[in-house]
């Protein structure tokens, strides 16, 4: 399956988001990225897939929520290097400049890890979502000053509109213990 878009349902219940990951797979052809409980006692479903399959599971899924819904969404063209990052299981050498986004909300950051993506010539190193966090997420990347500071710019705008950013910072040249810490 080409996965072009992303869909999350974050929840306030543990249980609901069990019976609404089972809800949102059997209603479209999506493949399950994420699964499990986050800080908070929240729960977060995180889907892949082509479009309308995306669209149909998260309807099914937020109609199954039984008022446990917190936030969804979902993202068409999402830039590939999202899906990577979410699921990093290798660790990247970075190159260059250090840029970090960090949020309150997963889903929002979501966003904006995509509009840093799309912003300029960077490589996402990790996206790590509410797990030991306080609920809260971040994406750091890497690349040439002027493109990471673009893209930090790109992501920071998407979570100042929605009144969930938490910080952003880029780092010139960052000491290589600090590179060691991230990756």
């Amino acid at each position: 399956m080409a996965e072009k878009s992303i869909g999350l349902i974050e929840l306030s219940s543990i249980a609901a988001g069990f019976e609404v990951a089972d809800t949102m797979l059997k209603a479209g052809n999506v493949r399950l990225l994420l699964s499990r409980s986050i800080c908070s006692g929240k729960y977060m479903v995180l889907i892949g897939g082509e479009t309308a399959g995306v669209e149909a599971a998260i309807a099914a899924g937020a109609e199954a929520a039984s008022g446990c819904l917190i936030d969804s969404l979902v993202i068409a063209n999402l830039h590939p290097d999202v899906f990577i990052a979410i699921g990093r299981t290798q660790p990247v050498q970075p190159n260059g400049a250090l840029g970090i986004i960090e949020s309150f909300n997963v889903a929002t950051l979501v966003r904006a890890a995509d509009a840093a993506a799309k912003a300029a010539d960077v490589q996402l190193l990790e996206i790590r979502l509410a797990m030991a966090l306080g609920g809260k997420a971040f994406v750091t990347m890497t690349g040439d000053v002027g493109s990471v500071q673009a893209s930090v710019a790109a992501g920071r705008a998407v979570l100042a509109e929605a009144g969930v950013l938490v910080n952003a910072v880029v780092i010139s040249r960052p000491h290589p213990d600090v590179y060691r810490e991230v990756i």
